[in-house]
Protein backbone atom coordinates (compact mmCIF):
# COMPACT_ATOMS: atom_id res chain seq x y z
CA UNK A 1 0.00 0.00 0.00
CA UNK A 2 1.11 3.46 -1.08
CA UNK A 3 1.69 5.85 1.57
CA UNK A 4 -0.98 8.56 2.18
CA UNK A 5 -0.53 11.99 0.36
CA UNK A 6 -1.09 14.95 3.01
CA UNK A 7 -4.05 15.83 0.78
CA UNK A 8 -5.47 12.26 2.09
CA UNK A 9 -4.28 12.76 6.13
CA UNK A 10 -5.47 16.83 6.16
CA UNK A 11 -8.38 16.96 3.08
CA UNK A 12 -9.01 19.72 1.22
CA UNK A 13 -9.11 22.53 3.75
CA UNK A 14 -10.93 25.04 1.00
CA UNK A 15 -13.44 22.18 0.71
CA UNK A 16 -13.87 20.53 3.48
CA UNK A 17 -16.59 18.74 2.70
CA UNK A 18 -14.73 17.32 -0.37
CA UNK A 19 -14.30 13.32 -0.39
CA UNK A 20 -10.73 12.40 0.66
CA UNK A 21 -8.91 10.59 -2.01
CA UNK A 22 -9.32 6.79 -2.76
CA UNK A 23 -12.75 6.83 -1.29
CA UNK A 24 -15.46 5.26 -3.62
CA UNK A 25 -18.20 7.94 -4.52
CA UNK A 26 -21.54 7.06 -3.15
CA UNK A 27 -25.13 7.72 -4.66
CA UNK A 28 -25.94 10.69 -3.26
CA UNK A 29 -29.74 9.79 -2.97
CA UNK A 30 -28.20 6.61 -0.62
CA UNK A 31 -25.74 8.60 1.36
CA UNK A 32 -29.08 11.40 2.08
CA UNK A 33 -31.11 8.51 3.26
CA UNK A 34 -28.24 6.51 5.12
CA UNK A 35 -27.05 10.08 6.96
CA UNK A 36 -30.97 11.22 7.68
CA UNK A 37 -31.21 8.05 9.83
CA UNK A 38 -27.94 8.59 11.43
CA UNK A 39 -27.55 10.90 14.88
CA UNK A 40 -25.70 14.17 14.37
CA UNK A 41 -22.99 12.99 15.93
CA UNK A 42 -22.16 10.21 13.40
CA UNK A 43 -22.94 12.52 10.84
CA UNK A 44 -20.70 15.05 11.76
CA UNK A 45 -17.79 12.46 12.29
CA UNK A 46 -14.49 14.11 11.03
CA UNK A 47 -13.19 12.38 8.16
CA UNK A 48 -9.95 14.08 7.86
CA UNK A 49 -7.08 14.18 10.81
CA UNK A 50 -7.68 18.54 10.08
CA UNK A 51 -11.11 18.46 11.42
CA UNK A 52 -10.69 16.11 14.23
CA UNK A 53 -11.21 19.32 17.63
CA UNK A 54 -9.29 19.86 20.47
CA UNK A 55 -6.44 17.34 20.14
CA UNK A 56 -3.64 19.65 18.05
CA UNK A 57 -1.07 18.10 20.19
CA UNK A 58 -1.99 15.06 17.89
CA UNK A 59 -3.77 16.59 14.80
CA UNK A 60 -0.18 18.94 14.38
CA UNK A 61 1.22 17.48 10.67
CA UNK A 62 4.52 17.69 12.26
CA UNK A 63 3.26 15.15 15.15
CA UNK A 64 4.13 11.60 15.79
CA UNK A 65 1.16 10.26 14.77
CA UNK A 66 0.80 12.55 11.16
CA UNK A 67 3.78 11.22 10.60
CA UNK A 68 3.23 7.82 10.93
CA UNK A 69 -0.01 7.90 9.26
CA UNK A 70 1.43 9.83 6.30
CA UNK A 71 4.01 7.06 5.78
CA UNK A 72 1.31 4.70 6.22
CA UNK A 73 4.35 2.68 8.93
CA UNK A 74 2.75 2.20 12.25
CA UNK A 75 1.69 -0.63 13.91
CA UNK A 76 -0.67 -1.08 16.87
CA UNK A 77 -2.03 1.88 18.17
CA UNK A 78 -3.81 2.75 21.79
CA UNK A 79 -6.06 5.60 21.93
CA UNK A 80 -6.86 6.73 25.76
CA UNK A 81 -9.17 9.48 26.78
CA UNK A 82 -12.54 10.33 28.33
CA UNK A 83 -15.65 9.56 26.34
CA UNK A 84 -16.26 11.90 23.15
CA UNK A 85 -13.04 12.64 22.70
CA UNK A 86 -12.85 11.27 19.33
CA UNK A 87 -11.17 8.23 19.98
CA UNK A 88 -13.48 6.50 17.70
CA UNK A 89 -12.93 9.46 14.77
CA UNK A 90 -9.23 8.57 14.81
CA UNK A 91 -9.53 5.11 14.12
CA UNK A 92 -12.13 5.55 11.13
CA UNK A 93 -9.91 8.96 9.95
CA UNK A 94 -6.88 6.33 9.82
CA UNK A 95 -8.63 3.31 8.15
CA UNK A 96 -10.24 6.00 5.52
CA UNK A 97 -6.88 7.51 4.90
CA UNK A 98 -4.59 4.38 4.43
CA UNK A 99 -7.21 2.45 2.42
CA UNK A 100 -7.17 -0.71 5.23
CA UNK A 101 -10.17 -2.96 4.96
CA UNK A 102 -11.97 -1.17 8.60
CA UNK A 103 -13.59 -3.95 11.31
CA UNK A 104 -15.07 -2.84 14.11
CA UNK A 105 -15.44 -4.44 17.24
CA UNK A 106 -17.55 -3.72 20.78
CA UNK A 107 -15.46 -5.59 23.35
CA UNK A 108 -18.94 -5.50 25.71
CA UNK A 109 -20.35 -7.60 22.97
CA UNK A 110 -17.57 -9.62 21.41
CA UNK A 111 -16.21 -12.50 22.03
CA UNK A 112 -13.60 -14.95 21.46
CA UNK A 113 -15.83 -16.64 18.50
CA UNK A 114 -16.35 -13.56 17.23
CA UNK A 115 -11.90 -12.57 17.67
CA UNK A 116 -10.30 -15.87 16.17
CA UNK A 117 -13.24 -15.76 12.91
CA UNK A 118 -11.64 -11.80 12.56
CA UNK A 119 -8.27 -13.02 12.69
CA UNK A 120 -8.74 -15.86 10.45
CA UNK A 121 -10.39 -13.66 7.76
CA UNK A 122 -7.28 -11.16 7.96
CA UNK A 123 -5.02 -14.15 7.93
CA UNK A 124 -6.49 -15.03 4.79
CA UNK A 125 -6.16 -12.04 3.23
CA UNK A 126 -2.91 -10.81 3.22
CA UNK A 127 -2.86 -8.60 0.83
CA UNK A 128 -5.95 -6.36 2.08
CA UNK A 129 -4.48 -4.86 5.18
CA UNK A 130 -7.24 -5.30 8.15
CA UNK A 131 -7.33 -2.51 10.57
CA UNK A 132 -8.91 -4.24 13.66
CA UNK A 133 -10.54 -1.14 16.12
CA UNK A 134 -11.53 -2.61 19.39
CA UNK A 135 -13.92 0.10 21.17
CA UNK A 136 -13.96 -0.40 25.10
CA UNK A 137 -10.22 -2.45 25.04
CA UNK A 138 -10.49 -2.74 28.56
CA UNK A 139 -13.30 -4.73 28.86
CA UNK A 140 -11.72 -7.47 27.11
CA UNK A 141 -10.23 -9.94 29.81
CA UNK A 142 -6.75 -10.97 29.69
CA UNK A 143 -7.73 -14.70 27.19
CA UNK A 144 -9.20 -12.38 24.99
CA UNK A 145 -6.42 -9.67 24.79
CA UNK A 146 -3.61 -12.53 24.60
CA UNK A 147 -5.74 -13.99 21.71
CA UNK A 148 -4.83 -10.87 19.80
CA UNK A 149 -0.64 -11.02 20.63
CA UNK A 150 0.22 -13.79 17.65
CA UNK A 151 -1.90 -11.58 14.42
CA UNK A 152 -0.44 -8.63 16.13
CA UNK A 153 3.05 -9.37 16.30
CA UNK A 154 3.11 -10.99 12.62
CA UNK A 155 1.30 -7.74 11.52
CA UNK A 156 -1.87 -9.69 10.11
CA UNK A 157 -4.18 -7.41 11.59
CA UNK A 158 -3.22 -3.67 12.96
CA UNK A 159 -4.99 -2.90 16.29
CA UNK A 160 -6.33 0.40 16.84
CA UNK A 161 -7.58 0.06 20.68
CA UNK A 162 -9.91 2.84 22.10
CA UNK A 163 -10.09 2.88 26.04
CA UNK A 164 -11.11 5.70 28.79
CA UNK A 165 -9.53 3.54 31.60
CA UNK A 166 -5.48 3.45 32.55
CA UNK A 167 -3.94 0.97 29.73
CA UNK A 168 -1.59 0.52 32.38
CA UNK A 169 -3.94 -1.25 34.42
CA UNK A 170 -6.40 -2.33 32.39
CA UNK A 171 -4.48 -3.71 29.00
CA UNK A 172 -1.93 -6.47 29.41
CA UNK A 173 1.65 -5.42 29.45
CA UNK A 174 2.90 -7.78 26.16
CA UNK A 175 -0.22 -5.96 24.01
CA UNK A 176 0.74 -2.23 25.24
CA UNK A 177 4.15 -3.24 24.37
CA UNK A 178 3.64 -4.18 20.71
CA UNK A 179 1.60 -0.71 20.84
CA UNK A 180 1.92 2.83 20.61
CA UNK A 181 -0.16 4.78 23.15
CA UNK A 182 -1.64 8.36 22.84
CA UNK A 183 -3.96 10.24 25.26
CA UNK A 184 -6.52 12.34 24.48
CA UNK A 185 -7.72 14.91 26.42
CA UNK A 186 -11.08 16.36 27.42
CA UNK A 187 -12.29 18.66 24.86
CA UNK A 188 -11.95 22.25 25.65
CA UNK A 189 -15.18 24.36 25.97
CA UNK A 190 -14.32 26.44 23.14
CA UNK A 191 -13.71 23.41 20.47
CA UNK A 192 -16.88 21.56 21.31
CA UNK A 193 -18.81 24.88 20.61
CA UNK A 194 -16.40 25.69 17.16
CA UNK A 195 -17.94 22.21 16.19
CA UNK A 196 -21.76 22.65 17.24
CA UNK A 197 -20.90 25.86 15.21
CA UNK A 198 -20.27 23.83 12.61
CA UNK A 199 -23.31 21.41 12.86
CA UNK A 200 -25.65 24.52 12.99
CA UNK A 201 -24.74 25.33 9.85
CA UNK A 202 -23.52 22.71 7.48
CA UNK A 203 -26.78 21.56 5.38
CA UNK A 204 -25.35 18.48 4.22
CA UNK A 205 -23.80 16.68 7.48
CA UNK A 206 -25.27 19.04 10.35
CA UNK A 207 -28.56 20.73 11.07
CA UNK A 208 -28.40 23.64 8.44
CA UNK A 209 -31.56 22.56 6.86
CA UNK A 210 -33.62 23.92 9.64
CA UNK A 211 -31.85 27.22 9.76
CA UNK A 212 -31.99 27.33 13.40
CA UNK A 213 -29.26 29.62 15.19
CA UNK A 214 -27.70 30.01 18.41
CA UNK A 215 -24.73 32.57 19.75
CA UNK A 216 -21.60 31.78 20.57
CA UNK A 217 -22.59 32.20 24.20
CA UNK A 218 -25.39 29.48 24.15
CA UNK A 219 -22.92 26.78 22.42
CA UNK A 220 -20.19 27.67 24.82
CA UNK A 221 -22.91 26.96 27.75
CA UNK A 222 -23.98 23.86 26.39
CA UNK A 223 -20.28 22.64 25.49
CA UNK A 224 -19.40 23.40 29.28
CA UNK A 225 -22.71 21.41 30.42
CA UNK A 226 -21.70 18.34 28.68
CA UNK A 227 -17.70 18.15 30.46
CA UNK A 228 -15.56 17.95 27.06
CA UNK A 229 -17.74 15.15 25.76
CA UNK A 230 -18.22 16.13 21.68
CA UNK A 231 -20.77 13.64 21.36
CA UNK A 232 -22.79 14.37 24.25
CA UNK A 233 -23.20 17.96 23.10
CA UNK A 234 -24.04 16.99 19.69
CA UNK A 235 -26.80 14.89 20.49
CA UNK A 236 -27.91 17.55 23.02
CA UNK A 237 -27.68 20.08 20.02
CA UNK A 238 -30.20 17.82 18.10
CA UNK A 239 -32.57 17.65 20.71
CA UNK A 240 -32.53 20.99 21.73
CA UNK A 241 -33.06 21.90 17.73
CA UNK A 242 -35.71 18.99 17.13
CA UNK A 243 -37.78 20.85 19.54
CA UNK A 244 -37.88 24.15 17.86
CA UNK A 245 -39.65 25.23 14.94
CA UNK A 246 -37.33 25.77 11.60
CA UNK A 247 -35.38 29.36 11.51
CA UNK A 248 -35.98 29.78 15.83
CA UNK A 249 -32.55 30.36 17.52
CA UNK A 250 -31.42 27.96 20.37
CA UNK A 251 -31.94 30.45 23.58
CA UNK A 252 -30.60 29.86 27.16
CA UNK A 253 -34.18 28.72 28.28
CA UNK A 254 -33.76 26.16 25.83
CA UNK A 255 -30.72 24.21 27.07
CA UNK A 256 -32.63 24.13 31.10
CA UNK A 257 -34.10 21.24 30.62
CA UNK A 258 -30.88 19.83 29.33
CA UNK A 259 -29.10 21.47 32.30
CA UNK A 260 -31.69 19.92 35.00
CA UNK A 261 -30.96 16.74 33.44
CA UNK A 262 -27.61 16.75 33.51
CA UNK A 263 -25.26 14.19 35.15
CA UNK A 264 -21.80 14.25 36.82
CA UNK A 265 -19.27 11.98 34.51
CA UNK A 266 -17.71 9.93 37.46
CA UNK A 267 -16.94 6.08 37.75
CA UNK A 268 -17.33 4.51 41.13
CA UNK A 269 -14.57 2.45 41.35
CA UNK A 270 -12.48 3.30 38.08
CA UNK A 271 -9.96 6.07 36.87
CA UNK A 272 -12.72 8.80 37.32
CA UNK A 273 -12.71 7.71 41.05
CA UNK A 274 -8.81 7.42 41.83
CA UNK A 275 -8.06 10.84 39.84
CA UNK A 276 -10.97 12.71 42.12
CA UNK A 277 -10.67 11.52 45.25
CA UNK A 278 -6.60 12.38 44.63
CA UNK A 279 -7.35 15.94 43.83
CA UNK A 280 -9.66 15.64 47.18
CA UNK A 281 -6.66 14.52 49.35
CA UNK A 282 -4.46 16.79 47.79
CA UNK A 283 -6.34 20.02 47.95
CA UNK A 284 -7.30 19.45 51.99
CA UNK A 285 -3.58 18.85 52.33
CA UNK A 286 -2.70 21.84 50.32
CA UNK A 287 -5.02 23.99 52.77
CA UNK A 288 -7.48 25.12 49.75
CA UNK A 289 -11.13 24.40 51.40
CA UNK A 290 -12.27 25.33 47.63
CA UNK A 291 -10.90 23.07 45.72
CA UNK A 292 -11.22 20.76 48.50
CA UNK A 293 -15.23 21.08 48.47
CA UNK A 294 -15.55 21.20 45.18
CA UNK A 295 -14.19 17.76 44.89
CA UNK A 296 -16.13 16.65 47.55
CA UNK A 297 -19.59 17.89 45.69
CA UNK A 298 -18.32 16.01 42.81
CA UNK A 299 -17.87 12.73 44.26
CA UNK A 300 -21.11 13.48 45.97
CA UNK A 301 -23.14 14.25 43.59
CA UNK A 302 -21.26 10.96 41.18
CA UNK A 303 -22.71 8.16 43.92
CA UNK A 304 -19.58 8.09 45.96
CA UNK A 305 -20.13 6.45 49.07
CA UNK A 306 -20.12 8.41 52.15
CA UNK A 307 -18.75 5.97 54.05
CA UNK A 308 -15.63 6.20 51.93
CA UNK A 309 -15.21 10.12 51.92
CA UNK A 310 -15.25 9.53 55.79
CA UNK A 311 -12.53 7.23 56.17
CA UNK A 312 -10.15 9.68 54.19
CA UNK A 313 -11.17 12.50 56.25
CA UNK A 314 -10.00 10.49 58.81
CA UNK A 315 -6.38 9.08 57.71
CA UNK A 316 -6.15 12.99 56.51
CA UNK A 317 -7.02 14.16 60.17
CA UNK A 318 -3.85 11.93 61.49
CA UNK A 319 -1.31 11.55 57.93
CA UNK A 320 -1.88 15.60 57.51
CA UNK A 321 -3.00 18.05 60.28
CA UNK A 322 -1.87 15.18 63.18
CA UNK A 323 -0.95 16.96 66.71
CA UNK A 324 -0.98 20.46 64.98
CA UNK A 325 -4.65 20.34 65.35
CA UNK A 326 -5.97 18.12 68.07
CA UNK A 327 -9.38 18.38 67.29
CA UNK A 328 -9.09 17.25 63.47
CA UNK A 329 -9.50 13.69 64.12
CA UNK A 330 -12.38 13.35 66.77
CA UNK A 331 -14.14 15.65 63.92
CA UNK A 332 -13.64 13.21 61.39
CA UNK A 333 -14.93 10.28 63.41
CA UNK A 334 -17.91 12.09 63.92
CA UNK A 335 -17.90 12.46 60.32
CA UNK A 336 -17.97 9.08 59.79
CA UNK A 337 -20.25 8.20 62.23
CA UNK A 338 -22.65 10.56 61.10
CA UNK A 339 -22.56 8.96 57.49
CA UNK A 340 -23.36 5.49 59.47
CA UNK A 341 -26.23 6.92 62.10
CA UNK A 342 -27.35 9.74 59.53
CA UNK A 343 -26.87 8.77 55.96
CA UNK A 344 -27.66 10.78 53.02
CA UNK A 345 -28.04 13.75 52.23
CA UNK A 346 -28.17 15.26 55.50
CA UNK A 347 -24.85 13.15 55.81
CA UNK A 348 -23.40 15.72 53.55
CA UNK A 349 -23.09 18.37 55.73
CA UNK A 350 -20.93 16.54 58.32
CA UNK A 351 -18.87 15.66 55.27
CA UNK A 352 -18.67 19.42 54.67
CA UNK A 353 -18.14 20.10 58.00
CA UNK A 354 -15.03 17.92 58.53
CA UNK A 355 -13.41 18.71 55.17
CA UNK A 356 -13.68 22.03 55.73
CA UNK A 357 -12.02 22.00 59.42
CA UNK A 358 -9.40 20.14 57.81
CA UNK A 359 -8.38 22.26 54.97
CA UNK A 360 -8.19 24.91 56.87
CA UNK A 361 -6.21 23.40 59.97
CA UNK A 362 -2.43 24.37 60.37
CA UNK A 363 -0.79 21.21 59.27
CA UNK A 364 2.23 18.73 60.56
CA UNK A 365 2.99 15.25 58.86
CA UNK A 366 4.98 14.35 62.21
CA UNK A 367 2.98 11.71 63.52
CA UNK A 368 3.37 10.09 59.86
CA UNK A 369 7.56 11.08 59.83
CA UNK A 370 7.48 9.30 63.12
CA UNK A 371 5.85 6.00 62.77
CA UNK A 372 7.89 5.78 59.65
CA UNK A 373 11.01 6.21 61.37
CA UNK A 374 10.15 3.50 63.94
CA UNK A 375 9.32 0.97 61.37
CA UNK A 376 12.69 1.78 59.36
CA UNK A 377 14.23 1.43 62.89
CA UNK A 378 12.38 -1.54 63.37
CA UNK A 379 12.97 -3.16 59.90
CA UNK A 380 16.79 -2.45 59.76
CA UNK A 381 18.26 -2.94 62.82
CA UNK A 382 18.55 -5.47 65.62
CA UNK A 383 15.12 -6.04 68.06
CA UNK A 384 15.56 -4.45 71.27
CA UNK A 385 14.46 -5.61 74.42
CA UNK A 386 12.22 -4.71 76.68
CA UNK A 387 13.92 -3.37 79.74
CA UNK A 388 13.55 -4.87 82.76
CA UNK A 389 12.17 -2.31 85.22
CA UNK A 390 9.58 -1.66 82.41
CA UNK A 391 8.86 -5.64 82.16
CA UNK A 392 5.58 -7.20 83.51
CA UNK A 393 5.96 -8.30 87.19
CA UNK A 394 2.64 -9.82 87.57
CA UNK A 395 2.82 -14.03 88.34
CA UNK A 396 5.76 -14.90 91.07
CA UNK A 397 7.73 -16.34 88.02
CA UNK A 398 8.27 -12.80 86.31
CA UNK A 399 8.90 -11.70 89.80
CA UNK A 400 11.49 -14.13 90.87
CA UNK A 401 12.87 -12.83 87.25
CA UNK A 402 13.21 -9.11 88.73
CA UNK A 403 11.10 -8.30 86.05
CA UNK A 404 9.74 -4.73 87.04
CA UNK A 405 12.84 -4.22 89.80
CA UNK A 406 13.89 -0.51 89.46
CA UNK A 407 11.24 0.77 87.53
CA UNK A 408 10.45 4.67 88.82
CA UNK A 409 7.32 6.04 89.00
CA UNK A 410 6.55 8.85 86.82
CA UNK A 411 4.22 10.77 89.16
CA UNK A 412 7.24 10.75 92.07
CA UNK A 413 9.25 12.94 90.34
CA UNK A 414 8.77 17.19 89.24
CA UNK A 415 7.00 17.46 86.19
CA UNK A 416 6.30 13.54 85.96
CA UNK A 417 9.85 13.13 84.20
CA UNK A 418 11.70 9.97 86.17
CA UNK A 419 15.18 9.04 85.48
CA UNK A 420 13.84 6.24 83.84
CA UNK A 421 15.13 5.13 80.40
CA UNK A 422 12.69 3.58 78.03
CA UNK A 423 14.60 2.21 75.48
CA UNK A 424 17.71 0.03 76.16
CA UNK A 425 19.32 1.67 73.32
CA UNK A 426 17.32 5.73 72.90
CA UNK A 427 16.53 6.44 69.42
CA UNK A 428 15.00 10.11 68.38
CA UNK A 429 11.80 8.93 66.20
CA UNK A 430 9.31 12.13 66.99
CA UNK A 431 10.19 15.47 65.63
CA UNK A 432 7.95 18.27 66.05
CA UNK A 433 6.57 20.81 64.54
CA UNK A 434 5.74 24.39 64.69
CA UNK A 435 2.50 24.52 63.05
CA UNK A 436 -0.48 25.03 65.49
CA UNK A 437 -0.60 23.58 68.81
CA UNK A 438 2.62 21.40 67.97
CA UNK A 439 4.43 24.50 68.40
CA UNK A 440 3.73 23.89 72.17
CA UNK A 441 4.27 20.65 72.04
CA UNK A 442 7.40 20.96 70.60
CA UNK A 443 8.81 23.56 73.27
CA UNK A 444 7.13 20.86 76.44
CA UNK A 445 9.25 18.23 75.01
CA UNK A 446 12.50 19.18 74.34
CA UNK A 447 12.01 20.46 78.02
CA UNK A 448 11.38 16.98 79.33
CA UNK A 449 13.88 15.05 77.29
CA UNK A 450 16.69 17.48 78.55
CA UNK A 451 15.10 16.87 82.07
CA UNK A 452 15.60 12.91 81.75
CA UNK A 453 18.84 13.33 79.80
CA UNK A 454 20.60 15.31 82.75
CA UNK A 455 18.86 12.90 85.12
CA UNK A 456 20.11 9.64 83.08
CA UNK A 457 23.46 11.96 82.80
CA UNK A 458 23.70 11.49 78.80
CA UNK A 459 23.56 14.42 76.03
CA UNK A 460 20.44 15.99 75.42
CA UNK A 461 18.65 14.26 72.59
CA UNK A 462 17.16 16.37 69.65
Amino acid sequence: MPPAGESDLFGDLDNPSAPAAGSAPASPSASATARAHQPLAARMRPRTLAEIAGQEHLTAPDGLLARLITTNRFGSLVFYGPPGCGKTSFAEVIARVTGSRFVRVNAVMSNVGELREILATARRRPSEPTLLFIDELHRFNKSQQDLLLPDVEEGHVRLIGATTHNPGFYVNPPLLSRSHLFRLEPLAPAAVAGVLARALADPERGLGATANTATPEVLLDLANLCEGDLRRALNALEVVVAGLPPGAPVTPRDLELFARERRIRYDADEDEHYDTISAFIKSCRGSDPDAALYWLAKMLAGGEDPRFLARRLVILASEDVGLADALALPLAVAAHHACEFVGLPEAEYALAHATLHIACAPKSNSVTLALAAAKHALATQPVQAVPAPLRDKGGKANKLLGHGKGYLYAHDFPENIAPQAYLEKPQTFFTPKTAGIEAKLAERLARWRALRAAALGRPPTA
